[in-house]
Formats: C-alpha cells, structure tokens, sequence
C-alpha cells in the first residue's frame, strides 16, 4: 500500500484518539444478578420514566423470556408499549417503526430486551427521533449524532454483544445489502441490567457464537492502537473470565455462576471495545452479515484466528499479554502469543464453530473487499493496515471448498 495512504490512515486514527477525550464516556450503572429483571419497575419510577417502549424480537416473546418483566410491570401499574419485529440484522425499517410507535404512543424510554440486535434496534430508533431529516446511512462512522436520544434500559439475552455497554449501533439495509455502524456517546444505554436468568435456555450455537463475539472485542480493543489504561483493564478481565467460564456455560448452560460471569465478560468487553474500537474482523463480518445475513457472532468466530495470523508478530506483545490473562502458558512472548491463537482455534473446534463461511462466493470477495476496507479504512486504529488485495486473499481462506 502507498506508504503516503498509511500516514494519512494513521492520521485520522491519532485525530479520533484525540478527539474522544472531549466527549463524555459515563458508563451505564450496571444492575447485575438472578433474577434482577423485576428491578426495573423499580429503577424507571426512580428515573422518572412512565411509559416505555419494549423493543424485542417475536421468538423471544414466545419463548416467555418477558414474561417475568411483563408481569412484574403490569403489577407496578406501569403501562408500556411492545415492538417485537426487530430481525437477527436489524435494518432501517425497524429502526423506522419503532421510532414510529415510540412517538405516536407517547412512550418517553427503551426497554431494549434481547441480544445485539434489539438494542441495535432501540438505538437506530432513538437515532431517527432525534435526527428525522437525516437518513442511518449518513450518519454511519463516529460522533455524528450529537443530540441525546431517549434514555434506553438495556436487558441482554445472551453474553456477547455488549451493547448494552457501547456507543454502537449496527443497521442493515437489506434493499442496499449494506451493514453498518453509528458511533456517538448519545446511544449509550443508560442502564445494563445482567440477569443469568434469561440466558440459562439459550441453545449451545448461540452460547458459543456469542461468546466467541465477546472475545473477539476483547481482543480487537486490546491489540488496537486506541487504548486506554481502562479499557486495557476491562479487556484483559473479559479475557479471563470469557477462557474460564465460556466451555462451562456451552456445556452445561444451567450453570448460573458461569452465565453471570459470560455476561459481565461481555459487558468488559463492550467498555473495552466502545472506547478502543474494533478492527478487520468486524468489519468484514459486518458485510458477511450484510450480503448473506451470517449472524455476526458467528463470523467474528470464524475470521478471527484468520485476521491474527495475518497481523503476525506485531501484536505478539500484546497477544501475550492476553495469554497471560487466559491463563495460557509458552516459554516466551513469541510462543505464549502463538499459543493464544491456537487456544482460540481449539475452543472454536471444541464448540464446533466451522473454520470457514459456507455462504461465502468467490465471485463476491473482491465487492466484500472493496466494502469491508471502505469501513476499516481509514477509522479503525488496527496494527497493521491491510490492502484490498491482503483482505481479498484472507476471504478466500474463509471459502468452504
């Protein structure tokens, strides 16, 4: 790559690290333990909120995981309105109507109940009731929203997205095929209530694709070059706790010291990521997402011994470190950093995660370059800069041949 396209990359990576010391990084408070869900009635009386908006997804509502919090809001008194239509990728549409019930049914919060996608969801809708004039697609990238959007209490259903605790939110356009990310301090939720409770029935592919998608933060936030003491502190601590419990809670997902201790990994890992930002690996899995609607744990399973392997020994150190954490042992920083990699391959294996994409087309790479370089270049502070070429020649690897 054109050394003058590196220095400039950097440039705009060292302006975003500055920049950030100017907004607000208030994390939400955070609500953790069974059965804390019965809480929140509680919380909104005290925060003043009467009527919220509880954004989920249909197969959770027939799983009767709400159904605790709805009845323990019905007996508070408090009225609230349901939108259960958010997709696994949430897109513009959904964005679009539940900023439409929200304001035509007088709501004045969020209830964001589910994984990733629902508190996407809930914060592209508060998105479109602060800046209605503006199209998502126009606000992708960092720091353009700037108004404080509807206060959102976030409920996470499995342990791995940590959005409850980030600034992101990830929007589909499916008439487009593009996925993309919103940043600003404005989406923060208020609130992350962590209750094992909910996530003792999830299936073993989603306890593993999730956890995995905890561990992939963890790790791009820490080997990024935008770190900061805390959110070095809070990726380390997800890195541990996501190596001694993720096997326990895939393999025996009753376990509720395992679940409680995924879900705060995931929430250190969302703190880490939200401030440091992600890499390569998310965003070729955001368009993995887009073109084929891989679910996006899944993908940054699959890509990230791949994208590692590729940034070689310039983030030995650093994967050392995280070695350290995970309790991995090697003789030295070189071994101990390669011996991360392969830990991450074998729990993969262990938890049957393929080691490729079976929806990937070979005709598709070079469009799936082209995007996934448009979105990590030149924002994400990643060690090592990669071409379109580099990152077309890592997807044929994801081919299942």
């Amino acid at each position: 790559m054109n050394p003058l396209k590196i220095l400039l990359y950097r440039f705009v990576q060292c302006s975003l690290r500055i920049g950030a010391y100017f907004f607000s990084w208030k994390p939400p408070k955070l609500i953790s333990g069974p059965g804390v869900i019965k809480e929140i009635p509680l919380v909104l009386k005290n925060e003043g909120f009467k009527k919220p908006l509880i954004v989920t997804d249909a197969n959770l509502l027939k799983l009767g995981l709400l159904d605790s919090l709805l009845e323990t809001l019905e007996k508070q008194g408090i009225v609230y309105v349901l939108y259960d239509k958010v997709q696994p990728n949430p897109t513009v549409q959904n964005a679009e109507e539940a900023a439409a019930m929200f304001k035509n049914e007088g709501c004045d919060c969020f209830i964001a109940f589910g994984g990733g996608s629902p508190m996407d969801c809930a914060k592209t809708a508060g998105v479109r009731l602060v800046r209605p004039r503006t199209s998502l697609s126009f606000l992708q990238g960092f720091f353009k929203v700037v108004r404080k959007v509807p206060a959102i209490f976030a409920v996470p259903t499995t342990a791995g997205t940590g959005s409850e605790a980030t600034i992101a939110a990830v929007v589909s356009n499916p008439d487009t095929h593009e996925k993309y990310a919103i940043s600003d301090p404005a989406l923060r939720p208020r609130f992350a209530i962590l209750d094992p409770l909910v996530t003792v029935g999830l299936p073993k592919h989603i306890t593993s694709t999730t956890g995995m998608d905890a561990l992939t933060h963890a790790v791009e936030a820490f080997i990024g070059r935008s770190n900061t003491r805390h959110t070095k502190k809070d990726a380390l601590k997800a890195c541990k706790l996501i190596f001694e419990n993720l096997p326990t809670a895939y393999e025996d997902g009753q376990n509720l010291e395992a679940r409680t201790n995924m879900l705060l990994a995931s929430h250190y890992a969302g703190l880490a990521f939200t401030r440091a930002y992600v890499g390569y690996v998310h965003a070729i899995a955001h368009k993995l997402g887009g073109f084929y609607g891989v679910p996006h744990g899944l993908a940054n399973a699959v890509i990230l011994p791949y994208v590692l392997d590729y940034y070689g020994n310039k983030i030995y150190k650093q994967l050392a470190q995280l070695a350290d954490a995970a309790g991995i042992k090697a003789d030295d920083e070189s071994e101990k950093a390669k011996a991360f990699i392969n830990a991450i391959k074998d729990l993969n294996d262990s938890m049957q995660i393929p080691k490729t994409i079976r929806e990937l087309r070979e005709e598709d790479i070079p469009k799936l370059a082209k995007m996934a370089m448009k979105e990590g270049n030149p924002f994400y502070p990643v060690p090592v800069i990669m071409s379109r070429q580099d990152c077309e020649e890592l997807l044929k690897k994801l081919l299942d041949k």
